[in-house]
């Protein structure tokens, strides 16, 4: 499987798509950001989001 044929997300945070990882597999509906820092930095989102 080619990588552009991968499944993608966009990331609340930074706005920019990710693209599925094998460490994701299992977790995969449940991945919301694309990094640990964009997760650490999710309430910036919510703010912007309000």
């Amino acid at each position: 499987m080619k990588k552009s044929d991968l499944p993608t997300k966009m990331c609340p945070v930074c706005d920019r798509p990710f693209t599925w990882r094998k460490k994701w597999e299992k977790n995969w509906e449940n991945v919301r950001f694309c990094s640990k820092r964009c997760a650490s930095s999710k309430n910036k989102a919510q703010v912007n989001n309000v």
